[in-house]
């Protein structure tokens, strides 16, 4: 009888406290979300009559940060980067244990970290909360907001986050101002070279900037074709191909025609993120390829 006493006494200070704890962590979510307000900082955008970008603004803080969605994207990148980043992506409520696991046993083997088992959630989580120390700390807020995160957000928009927010060296911010500086076109039809390239920089984007650092850069882009292989993803013939292709060793300027309509329709609303015009970008720049307009240079360092 006092056994028994025991157990429910036991069983039910076990659940008191789960249900504090749940209470707890519940109050904490609504006390501290995830600051996504901040992601709402893009350049400002004017386009042409097809949608076609004329000429873009740089963010407050001096950015190249283009809005980007997944349906703006060459679907081949999105199965790279899944493959590449987060291969359970769709599957997880934003922590993936098994990687978490992974990396953890490798930490031990070796003693240094081998990968960081971060999902594509815990490094949206870094980006709109960026924090400079690597320690357990940093990453179990990581891993708290990556699931805040996943609570708010359908996981085609978290996709769409990490398109527009990953860095890409200098000033350079997701995959669309990635792609117009470094292949001057727009990342809807990119070739497998160019992909991998893209999938590869976010990790180290300084170290592995191709304009300044293009051996770095064609090793990392090596290492994303060899992973898609393992995974299936690309065949040897597909990566022989891409193996041959040189990286980018110069960065563009970003389309900047129609100046004086531009900046007319940027005075005309200021907080507007995309501006639509008659133009035609092709006749655009024909006229400045017969006249070429003097203007400042904008610095893409």
């Amino acid at each position: 009888m006092r056994l028994a006493r025991t157990i429910a006494i036991g069983t039910l200070a076990a659940s008191l406290a789960a249900g504090m704890l749940v209470v707890g962590l519940f109050w904490a979510d609504r006390a501290f979300p995830p600051p996504l307000e901040g992601t709402a900082s893009v350049s400002a955008e004017v386009v042409d009559r097809d949608g076609r970008l004329l000429r873009a603004f740089a963010t407050r803080d001096g950015l190249w940060r283009l809005r980007t969605r997944a349906a703006d994207v060459d679907p081949q990148f999105l199965k790279m980067l899944i493959a590449y980043e987060d291969r359970r992506f769709e599957d997880h409520d934003g922590v993936d244990p098994v990687a978490l696991g992974r990396a953890a046993l490798q930490l031990l083997a070796n003693g240094r970290i081998i990968s960081g088992g971060s999902t594509i959630s815990m490094q949206v989580a870094r980006l709109i909360e960026p924090r400079r120390e690597r320690s357990i700390t940093a990453k179990l807020i990581q891993i708290a907001r990556a699931i805040q995160i996943e609570r708010r957000l359908g996981k085609a928009e978290i996709l769409d986050l990490y398109l527009t927010l990953a860095p890409y060296g200098g000033n350079l911010e997701g995959v669309r101002a990635a792609s117009l500086a470094y292949f001057g076109k727009e990342p809807r039809r990119l070739s497998v070279a160019e992909a991998a390239l893209l999938v590869a920089l976010p990790q180290l984007p300084e170290r592995r900037r191709p304009d300044r650092h293009p051996a770095t850069a064609e090793a990392a882009r090596h290492r994303v074709l060899k992973r898609m292989q393992t995974a299936g993803v690309l065949d040897a013939s597909e990566i022989a191909r891409a193996d041959t292709s040189a990286v980018p060793t110069r960065r563009a300027q970003l389309p900047a025609l129609a100046a004086h309509l531009a900046e007319a329709a940027r005075k005309k609303d200021s907080t507007a993120e995309r501006h639509e015009t008659t133009l035609n970008a092709d006749i655009q720049q024909r006229s400045v390829a017969a006249c070429p307009p003097a203007r400042p240079k904008v610095s893409l360092a």
